[in-house]
């Protein structure tokens, strides 16, 4: 098992791609702390996974609330003594064109998406630096690389975890801590429920591999680079999206 005896701090953790990733963490020995939004939903993320013979708690945890992200990361490292991953995932979308968007609506994802991943790091990262080890993933995203329409809060928000992935892994990679980041493509999630039949089949073109990713795809993803088996990646923006940028 790649992740045994590792602690690994998921946020976003309760559905979609984070839950696939607590799961596949599990299964491969990591002790998994799930942290999201509402305390119900990532309670029942958690013991699903318990039942399933994983090892898994539930953090209710607003990753935009700085105070309650200190307190919950606190009661995590009081309790299990250290933190070895720290997946970044909790993010949101709130689509319209330039013309259309609003400020709360820019402002919503980037304090999400962008700031949220500054909160969490910086309060888990001296943690791992006491140890000197750990591995840290944030999720981005193909509109972090190439833009898309529609999406200008969503993508300045996943360009901006591209350059916190890249200017940490500088910071963070001598005092043994690697930083890496993920660029899904289109996956089969909620997110993509309410788009409309036609579009979704639009974005299974756009993939040479004629279909979108599941969140067990990305959830392997995730595994490899929070592993000892990338013990030398640093830095990376690594896209997993079926090719559609070919």
């Amino acid at each position: 098992m790649k992740l045994a005896k590792k602690v690994a701090v998921i946020t976003g953790a309760a559905n979609g791609i984070g839950l696939a990733t607590a799961r596949k963490f599990a299964v491969e020995g990591a002790h998994v702390l799930l942290c999201d939004l509402h305390a119900e939903s990532v309670e029942q993320a958690a013991a699903s996974i318990r039942a399933a013979g994983g090892q898994a708690a539930g953090f209710p945890m607003n990753v935009t609330d700085r105070t309650q992200v200190n307190q919950v990361t606190q009661e995590i490292v009081a309790t299990f003594g250290q933190v070895d991953i720290l997946i970044n995932n909790a993010g949101i979308t709130q689509d319209a064109r330039l013309v259309n968007m609003t400020e709360a609506q820019f402002d919503a994802v980037i304090d999400v998406n962008l700031k949220g991943v500054f909160h969490c790091t910086q309060a888990l990262v001296p943690s791992m630096l006491a140890r000197g080890t750990g591995a840290i993933v944030n999720a981005s995203s193909v509109v972090g690389l190439y833009g898309n329409f529609g999406q200008t809060n969503y993508a300045a928000s996943k360009f901006g975890v591209i350059g916190l992935t890249k200017t940490w892994a500088r910071e963070l990679g001598p005092k043994g801590i690697r930083v890496n980041a993920v660029c899904p493509g289109f996956i089969a999630t909620g997110i993509l429920a309410t788009i409309p039949p036609n579009v979704l089949e639009k974005m299974r073109e756009r993939s040479w591999m004629g279909r979108l990713g599941t969140p067990e795809e990305m959830a392997n993803v995730y595994a490899f680079l929070a592993s000892d088996e990338a013990s030398y990646v640093n830095g990376v923006a690594l896209e997993a999206s079926g090719g559609i940028s070919l």
